[in-house]
């Protein structure tokens, strides 16, 4: 068998694999210890030499294959002579972002998207009444981020800002692991358009006044009371009406725009604090 499979003539010890894609297997033997944890988030990938003993592989497609996993996000290249190969385990925002851009390529709405959410929503809310443990594992959080939005109302930026965390975090609560993986990721999405447009309309003067910012702080209220109650039916039920009576507000400026995708690297980490 030839010493490398590419030409390479840095070749390494032992027999060496020979397979058009041989890249794509390195990158998916890697790709699964990522994901299994077998490689921890933060650490930095086994040296080069070593992985190509492993792997009996040519450097240059050893490279491609750590091309790939640094174009899923999965590595993080840092170049030079302290360089090296960052794990990063996979996130909602890398999902958020592929997710939104083949969105984009389908020229999907945002009114779309604001459908998709009021369908779903109103789920995650029915599972955190739902949950026994409630009072210890959600209503806190959520009580402290609508604490955040009730003195935030004079800004309307800031107060859309809370508002939003309190959706994302009912959903991150919810005890689902599926639906907090995919309507985490729709979420995220909408928040950033929501954001964008709390912005705009903050700076043009057309911010809705006192009333309208009371009304969301009252619905997150009575969202809050059904979920500590453990009304399944009414926390889906008030999660649903209000969804209907926020979302007008962006879809008013831009219903039929077509959704843009975010970048993770401007998403932050939304995990709880």
């Amino acid at each position: 068998m030839r010493a490398d499979d590419d030409g390479d003539d840095d070749a390494t010890a032992g027999t060496q694999l020979h397979h058009p894609r041989l890249a794509e297997i390195v990158a998916g033997q890697l790709r699964e210890r990522i994901v299994l944890g077998e490689l921890v988030d933060g650490s930095r990938l086994p040296k080069q030499d070593d992985l190509l003993r492993e792997f009996r592989v040519s450097r240059q497609s050893l490279r491609e294959a750590l091309r790939i996993l640094e174009s899923e996000g999965l590595l993080s290249i840092q170049r030079g002579n302290v360089g090296g190969a960052i794990v990063r385990a996979p996130r909602a925002q890398s999902s958020a972002y592929m997710f939104g851009l083949v969105m984009r390529s389908r020229h999907v709405a945002l009114g779309d998207l604001a459908e998709a959410i009021r369908a779903v929503e109103p789920v995650a809310a029915s599972l955190c009444a739902r949950r026994a443990d409630r009072m210890q594992a959600v209503v806190p959080e959520l009580r402290r981020l609508h604490e955040g939005a009730r003195v935030s109302t004079g800004d309307g930026v800031e107060l859309t800002g809370w508002a939003r965390r309190f959706h994302e975090v009912m959903v991150q609560l919810c005890g689902n692991e599926t639906l907090i993986l995919m309507l985490g990721t729709l979420e995220l999405m909408w928040s950033h358009q929501e954001q964008a447009w709390a912005e705009q309309a903050e700076q043009k003067g057309r911010y809705p006044a006192g009333p309208a910012r009371q009304d969301v702080l009252s619905a997150h209220a009575a969202i809050l009371k059904a979920i500590e109650r453990g009304d399944e039916d009414r926390a889906a039920r008030l999660a649903r009406d209000h969804l209907r009576a926020s979302q007008r507000y962006a879809l008013a400026e831009g219903g039929a725009t077509v959704v843009h995708a975010v970048p993770p690297r401007e998403t932050p980490d939304r995990g709880l604090s």
